[in-house]
């Protein structure tokens, strides 16, 4: 007798192999250096912008008085490393012009005043204290704004994006099955819906996090998923806790349910579960998740319920190493294909074509 599972299954194989496809997705970032910038910010900038993959590339250029730096306007993004941003002026005004996304980051605290005496969009000069906390907080939210269409080939890249580009992936998800939840009024139609979508979240989190998305566990994802071990028993519990839903359950617990869900994946994955790991721990820890969701609702927490924002159940943690992502310290690497026309007394404004007159000082211009 055949049996209805609660997920496209094939559905679920091409999400994986689109991600997959999409995070090696070439990546051009150009970083700019002000003279004068602080050491610190320079340091961060070395140990957040190390791409883990050859299809990442950084290239790094130092700002002179008086020079332009003029980008490839196939760069996906430039970043700016200020000081005084005494010498800013040039180098942004043709990176505007060019309509390259450019973040100025700074180690000050009057970022509106900053961005006004450089004359750049106060939305793109992010400034902070802690030059870490500058690259994983507002610069990576940042990239999540500017660069959408690039979120999971930065995850896969730079460490620093991974948990701001799985959140956005929760969010989406979120959202959509608040409007599933919603609209859906016939008892269970709205699940193989929901649990696509969760399936699709949870390999994008795992995309964004370099785990590997081979047929194998792209497969024991589907089985979890389509036995309805982890999501079906969710939706199950949900509505034995709350009197009075049925099947017909609202948006706002589809939307709980999920962020919940994709919050609690994100904190396996960075323990250093894999993506089948994630799923039966997800499985294990459901009807608890629920019971927490519910028990917000009514103002109250059953007794002995952990956060469902945090992992508590035993997950198999199995850290996925890829002898072909080791880091490239590009601030050091020669021969890193280039970006930015670095002159270095005059600025050019001719768009070099093949290997610049500098040669080996530049290298050539993609």
């Amino acid at each position: 007798m055949a049996v209805n599972l609660p997920i496209d299954v094939r559905a679920l194989y091409a999400a994986g192999k689109r991600l997959k496809a999409d995070r090696e997705l070439p990546v051009r970032i150009a970083v700019l250096v002000e003279i004068d910038a602080p050491d610190a910010l320079v340091e961060a900038a070395r140990a957040m912008l190390q791409p883990t993959s050859a299809s990442g590339i950084v290239d790094v250029a130092v700002i002179e008085p008086d020079t332009l730096l003029r980008v490839d306007p196939r760069a996906d993004a430039a970043i700016l490393l200020a000081g005084s941003g005494a010498h800013l002026e040039a180098s942004l005004r043709d990176l505007r012009s060019r309509a390259i996304p450019t973040a100025v980051l700074a180690l000050r605290g009057d970022g509106p005043e900053f961005a006004r005496v450089i004359e750049h969009p106060a939305a793109d000069v992010l400034v902070g204290d802690d030059p870490a906390q500058l690259f994983a907080g507002p610069l990576a939210d940042w990239a999540m704004a500017r660069l959408e269409k690039l979120r999971i080939p930065l995850g896969h890249n730079f460490e620093f994006v991974r948990r701001a580009v799985a959140k956005e992936a929760v969010r989406h998800c979120a959202m959509q099955n608040a409007v599933v939840g919603a609209v859906m009024f016939i008892p269970g139609a709205d699940m193989p819906i929901m649990t696509l979508n969760q399936g699709r979240m949870l390999l994008q989190i795992a995309a964004a996090y370099g785990q590997p998305l081979d047929r194998a566990r792209i497969k024991e994802l589907a089985a979890v998923v389509a036995g309805g071990l982890a999501f079906r028993t969710f939706a199950r519990e949900v509505v034995g806790l709350v009197p009075g839903f049925g099947w017909a359950i609202k948006g706002g617990i589809a939307y709980s349910g999920t962020l919940a869900m994709g919050m609690t994946a994100i904190a396996y994955f960075e323990k250093g579960a894999d993506l089948p790991g994630v799923a039966r721990a997800l499985a294990e820890s459901a009807a608890e998740t629920a019971s927490h969701l519910t028990g917000r609702l009514s103002g109250s927490r059953p007794s002995g319920a952990s956060s469902a924002f945090a992992p508590t159940g035993t997950a198999d943690v199995r850290p996925v190493t890829d002898a072909g992502a080791a880091p490239v310290d590009t601030f050091d690497v020669v021969g890193q294909p280039t970006l930015i026309d670095a002159p270095p007394v005059q600025p050019t404004f001719v768009v070099l074509e093949g290997t610049d007159p500098l040669g080996a000082s530049t290298g050539p211009v993609l």
